[in-house]
């Protein structure tokens, strides 16, 4: 059966110079034909690219906008600053809905804040919730990366959307999946592949530049091991069928966000959301989280 309602595009990479050299005419023709493929999910924030992802998505989409879900993010702003204060939440919301050329928002999640925030100890949400019933936005809820963030989100707030962290290397999240799915929580997906290692490409070997520097030698080794034993379980070099395929198997997850770079990438995951997942995989990449990667700790 084809993923292709489930997948959407992550947008954080749409023209971005620490990424690659793609022109914003790119960017939007890229999009376009994203939506034209049947993509119908994207997420973008306020601060990738700067916020030009934001205005990206706003030229691209303008003429879709009933037929598309837009998700943007409130934390992380276009100067690079992280600010969680619930006196810009508006403020940010407003900036957004102008880049988006839109009136309102399919959802807004706060980006990876505090733990004391999903606790709602602070007022972020009651404001989220004042936007929802203006009707400035349809969802809120938040960007997380273990089940104790998601399982504290649903427990002390009415949202009803969550970014997880989730992939066969970051298997936490999915510990909070059956409660998730008892309260209809829209589950989003972000970095399904590990930023490129479960394609299966990188070794012990790569060199890497941008955001991926942020590994040091022993990590690329740690990694590059884990890498060699899903090419075990699956018999093949290429992981990226099995890594998304995976995630697809979960009927709590949504919408799964790989970042989609160029028209070939597009075309490869169209493609993919076509692939059987093996059902025997499912229980050993489970086993192999539980066994060996959960203790390792990883550092995304």
């Amino acid at each position: 059966m084809s993923h292709i309602n489930r997948l959407g595009f992550g947008a954080w990479q749409l023209a971005n110079q620490e990424w690659s050299h793609q022109t914003e005419n790119e960017a939007i023709e890229l999009v376009k034909k994203a939506y034209e493929s049947g993509i119908k999910f994207f997420d973008t924030a306020p601060n990738y690219s700067h916020s030009n992802s934001e205005r990206i998505l706003g030229v691209a989409l303008k003429n879709f906008r009933n037929q598309v879900f837009i998700s943007t993010k409130f934390g992380r702003h276009p100067d690079g600053t992280v600010d969680f204060s619930e006196a810009l939440i508006e403020k940010s919301i407003d900036e957004s809905l102008i880049r988006l050329q839109t009136s309102y928002l399919d959802s807004v999640v706060i980006h990876n804040p505090p733990l004391w925030v999903l606790e709602g100890k602070g007022k972020h949400f009651n404001i989220l919730e004042k936007l929802k019933q203006q009707g400035k936005i349809k969802h809120y809820g938040a960007s997380i990366d273990t089940a104790h963030e998601l399982k504290t989100l649903m427990q002390h707030t009415k949202s009803d959307i969550a970014e997880i962290l989730f992939n066969v290397f970051f298997q936490d999240t999915r510990h909070a999946f059956e409660e998730a799915k008892k309260q209809s929580m829209i589950l989003v997906v972000k970095v399904p592949l590990d930023s490129g290692w479960l394609t299966g490409k990188y070794d012990q070997d790569a060199i890497f530049t941008g955001i991926r520097m942020r590994w040091n030698h022993e990590q690329i080794i740690e990694r590059s091991h884990l890498v060699n034993q899903v090419k075990h379980l699956t018999n093949e070099q290429d992981l990226t069928k099995y890594a998304m395929g995976y995630i697809w198997s979960y009927d709590a997850v949504s919408y799964i966000i790989p970042g989609i770079k160029n028209e070939s990438q597009l075309k490869s995951h169209l493609q993919i959301a076509d692939f059987k997942f093996p059902t025997h995989l499912k229980h050993e990449f489970e086993e192999l989280y539980d066994k060996d990667i959960e203790k390792r700790k990883l550092q995304w």
